[in-house]
């Protein structure tokens, strides 16, 4: 199985990240990448993509959203080549911009019918090839160095020849944020299992009954981490649930259909995921990325001084 298609969801208007997302498109809010440099977050999606090996992305949008990303990269890159003539990692950040855009894809979602709709929508781009999909509102990084979180999985999914989502162990009192699942553990490969049942953010009385995955610590399931490589096959899915109820199409259904249907595996990510629609999601992730890239001792002193003073101020108060 080769993987050389991505889809990315950012269709949400960020309801939670109130007021700032209805002044700018969530996935444009800024960050610090893992080299220095500061992104908007869609942009660290996507090369979390392209430095797997996709050669092709899709991002699937809200209505008019697609002619504002172009015209805020545009501007982007333009601002980089004219403010900071001749210098060269200006000159190499452009030019990354300008090979995004040329492999960029939109497709805008009409109707806000569903995160399981919203994947439905790349189904022209994404034709008769497996894809990874992955979360516009989520940041990605990986233990491993040298190797993304989406490599990883893109690596099993080819190994295998089959579809592969990503799954972190996550404590009992998380699972309804998440889509959570329960399977078999290969035999002689740790960490890798085959799927069995998904339940799409549980109560945990329902996830002690139905959700229990031998081999896990006492008071931890395995859940999604917002990756996945997927068959094509899911589309024909996802169509059989928009023609039978349009009004609200989830994913996890047509992944447990899935599961039913053919091989699909689980892949304990070495990594983490962030939400930055969570509270201090943003944050989080941004620390995160300081930790793992090239500014992780400035990052580290950063938070050692202002632990520090927070506690004196505190013991000052007392």
């Amino acid at each position: 199985m080769k993987v050389r298609k991505a889809v990315i969801t950012a269709a949400a208007r960020g309801e939670r990240l109130y007021p700032v997302a209805d002044t700018i498109q969530k996935a444009m809010l800024p960050a610090i990448d893992i080299d220095g440099l500061h992104k908007p977050v869609i942009q660290i999606i996507a090369e979390e993509a392209f430095s797997s090996g996709i050669e092709e992305l899709c991002i699937v949008c809200a209505p008019g959203d697609g002619e504002r990303y172009i015209s805020a990269f545009h501007s982007l890159r333009d601002n980089l080549v004219k403010s900071f003539k001749n210098v060269d990692w200006a000159k190499t950040e452009a030019g990354k911009i300008d090979l995004m855009l040329s492999r960029l894809r939109f497709v805008e979602q009409q109707e806000a019918l569903g995160y399981g709709h919203a994947v439905y929508c790349a189904r022209e781009f994404v034709g008769d090839e497996p894809f990874l999909l992955l979360l516009g509102d989520y940041l990605y990084v990986s233990d491993l160095a040298g190797k993304r979180c989406a490599a990883q999985l893109i690596e099993l999914a080819s190994q295998e020849n089959c579809s592969v989502s990503a799954v972190n162990p996550t404590t009992e009192h998380q699972i309804s944020r998440y889509g959570t699942l329960t399977g078999k553990q290969l035999p002689g490969k740790s960490g890798i299992y085959q799927i069995e049942k998904i339940i799409e953010k549980p109560s945990l009385s329902l996830a002690e009954l139905e959700l229990q995955t031998p081999g896990l610590r006492m008071g931890y399931y395995l859940c999604f981490f917002g990756m996945h490589i997927l068959s094509h096959s899911v589309f024909d899915i996802l169509k059989k649930d928009i023609e039978q109820d349009g009004s609200n199409i989830l994913l996890t259904p047509a992944l447990q259909e899935l599961a039913e249907s053919e091989k699909y595996l689980a892949l304990e990510v070495k990594g983490n995921r962030y939400d930055l629609s969570r509270k201090h999601g943003l944050l989080r992730a941004q620390l995160a990325l300081g930790l793992a890239g090239e500014a992780h001792d400035e990052t580290l002193s950063t938070m050692v001084e202002l632990l520090a003073g927070a506690n004196a101020r505190k013991a000052g108060g007392e």
